[in-house]
């Protein structure tokens, strides 16, 4: 477990007074990386539609050409932010370029209008998904794997307790607690059958917000790797990690 910062605890324990913190998170032109950037407000924000659009250098996350660089940031989904705590948000953004039409990494536009169609909405869709990811050291290397070698056959380590059978757990059970905080759908988690590979489940969800809820529990499991000095890796590479699995809850009419 990493130790609590003294010096950065004396800063953040200070009354922020009625002001806000909101952590603006999108996906950047790679399609799989996250980026962030932190916004004050006057007052507590209820729904993405208290905050304003805002923008940032695209050219610098593969984005946007430099000659014409800005991107703009909606809001389109809300969570309570489990570092800076208190009122402060996290907000899931889609990206627009400088002309309004959808950036290269904003595929949620065309999900939503799909989940939006009258017949979509009528069968009311659920889903659920599971996240395998592995955990790695700052060489990139995965935990508790030999230098230069590999570990034991696969065995002991699916569902498993015990030192030298999991590795990483205390990553695991920060990010569950923060996705649970920030008020995203963490449905359980469980060790995997490599060393240092885990997975969590979210759902379900119905629609647009399934996607919304993934990449929010995903830009979690980063932040929360980087407090400890970890590296996440969602490579379907089982060397390096491994993917995800989709998994459609039958529709339920309510």
């Amino acid at each position: 477990m990493t130790e609590s910062n003294p010096l950065l605890d004396k800063y953040m324990s200070l009354d922020q007074g009625e002001r806000v913190q909101v952590l603006y998170v999108w996906i950047d032109g790679t399609g799989e990386s996250l980026r962030c950037k932190t916004r004050t407000m006057e007052a507590e924000p209820i729904e993405p539609e208290d905050l304003p659009v805002w923008n940032f250098d695209g050219s610098s996350t593969f984005q946007a050409e430099g000659c014409n660089s800005d991107v703009y940031l909606h809001p389109v989904a809300l969570f309570r932010d489990p570092f800076r705590r208190g009122k402060n948000k996290i907000a899931l953004c889609e990206t627009y370029n400088f002309d309004h039409k959808p950036g290269v990494s904003n595929h949620r536009l065309s999900c939503f209008q799909a989940m939006e169609n009258d017949t979509v909405k009528k069968s009311i869709p659920w889903f659920g998904i599971e996240q395998e990811y592995t955990l790695l050291d700052k060489d990139s290397h995965p935990l508790g794997w030999p230098k230069g070698g590999f570990p034991g056959p696969q065995g002991p380590y699916y569902c498993a307790v015990g030192t030298g059978n999991v590795f990483g757990r205390d990553v695991v059970e920060a990010h569950y607690r923060a996705c649970l905080y920030a008020g995203v759908k963490i449905a359980g988690t469980n060790a995997e059958v490599m060393p240092a590979q885990w997975e969590f489940q979210v759902g379900p969800c119905e629609g647009i917000t399934m996607g919304d809820q993934l990449w929010m529990s995903r830009f979690l499991l980063h932040r929360v790797s980087e407090d400890f000095g970890y590296k996440v890796s969602f490579d379907p590479n089982p060397c390096q990690g491994t993917g995800m699995e989709l998994e459609l809850t039958p529709t339920t009419v309510r």
